[in-house]
């Protein structure tokens, strides 16, 4: 199998941060918090990296200029997640394999379940797998809807979930493994029919099960990393649980 490559997604301004920063930048224990994820990722064995900026893009392309592999994408209006992704189309073209999605705002991203993702998208080849946890306060999240023979349904986000759709703990927490040539079709078929007339990528895994393509859902990612940071508050969660772990190991 061709080897990975990774798209980061890291073109947010991050409203509710109180920096003029882009999202990604925030420091984190000392750290932009994108670091994390560029760092994650390359440990698990990633050797190409494409950062998607927008807001204040130069700032991001100062910090992560010279870091090995990583190359940059202009994403000139933010029109979401799918948008952001649709930028990288000549290099989803000309690859051949699989295709890891991330934000680069979650700074809990682990290593070692990046390696159990591309380790079942290898044995399985899906068009699509989903990195799922579970969280006992799923409240935001979009949740993991499964058949009766615990295959992928469907995401379904918590405005459109039903009563027993809610009570489920398994969430999307925006971690993907695509195959290069699926999500380049899954692109294509994304609409912007929403209040916020964005294109969101996740859509992508109902569109590619909808046209008949296998998609899975893998719980492998560990409740830290549902720890995301959106408010002053969260960093603060965020940053107390890296200390944590950082003494424990």
């Amino acid at each position: 199998m061709t080897k990975p490559l990774a798209i980061i997604l890291a073109a947010g301004k991050g409203k509710r941060m109180a920096s003029d920063l882009p999202k990604v930048l925030v420091p984190v224990c000392g750290r932009a918090m994108v670091r994390y994820v560029t760092s994650a990722v390359r440990e698990a064995g990633v050797e190409r990296i494409l950062v998607i900026i927008g807001y204040r893009g130069e700032l991001v392309r100062q910090e992560l200029e010279g870091e090995p592999g990583v190359e940059f994408v202009e994403q000139t209006e933010q029109l979401g997640t799918g948008h952001a992704v649709m930028m990288c189309r000549n290099q989803l073209a000309e690859h051949e394999g699989p295709v890891l999605v991330l934000a680069g705002d979650s700074p809990m991203t682990q290593a070692s379940s990046l390696q159990a993702l591309l380790a079942q998208f290898a044995a399985a080849r899906p068009a699509c797998l989903l990195g799922t946890a579970i969280k006992p306060d799923p409240t935001g999240l979009g949740r993991i809807v499964r058949d009766e023979n615990g295959q992928f349904q469907a995401i379904v986000e918590e405005k459109d979930a039903t009563p027993q759709q809610r009570a489920i703990q398994e969430v999307n927490l925006s971690t993907y493994v695509f195959d290069a040539g699926s999500l380049l079709s899954a692109l294509e078929r994304l609409t912007a029919t929403n209040v916020q007339g964005e294109y969101y990528l996740t859509d992508a895994p109902g569109v590619l099960k909808a046209a008949g393509q296998h998609v899975e859902a893998l719980c492998v990612l560990q409740p830290c990393e549902a720890l995301s940071v959106n408010t002053m508050e969260e960093l603060k969660a965020v940053e107390a649980e890296i200390t944590r772990m950082t003494k424990h190991e």
